[in-house]
């Protein structure tokens, strides 16, 4: 995704008045040129840093609301109301059936060797900012037995 996207999104839902979705899209924002100002592309930023830092955000938002307690009801809906919407702008995840599939086709060499560190580099490689590793790393222990 584009930043300037994201930053346009920002200034949509501050025009609609919708205080809750700014808020959420701004601490995206920030965390992003946060990235950027560390990579030292803070006037030009890349596609793929947007996309890395919003898959991190969305995932650390999931965090939230796995963990927040059921005594605190309200804020559980406001950590899921921020996950659904850093949902809504981070790159589309492969299924796990999409992730087995590609790392048979383009790995079928290394699936056969059985070679579960070698395999799990290279599906990493191939599959970076589309799976989360946790799934990748569950399908390539299948596939190694």
């Amino acid at each position: 995704m584009k930043f300037e996207s994201l930053q346009k999104e920002m200034i949509a839902a501050m025009k609609a008045g919708d205080k809750a979705r700014k808020t959420a899209i701004s601490l995206l924002v920030a965390a992003v040129k946060k990235e950027a100002i560390d990579n030292e592309c803070r006037d030009n930023i890349p596609d793929d840093l947007v996309d890395k830092v919003l898959l991190k955000e969305a995932k650390l938002a999931k965090e939230q609301v796995d963990t927040c307690p059921e005594s605190r009801p309200e804020l559980k809906s406001e950590y899921e109301f921020r996950y659904n919407i850093f949902k809504e702008f981070a790159p589309a995840q492969l299924s796990p059936e999409d992730i087995k599939a590609k790392i048979t086709a383009e790995l079928g060499e290394l699936v056969e060797s059985k070679n579960k560190g070698m395999l799990m580099k290279s599906a990493m490689q191939l599959l970076k900012g589309q799976a989360d590793g946790k799934i990748i790393n569950q399908i390539v222990s299948e596939l190694c037995k």
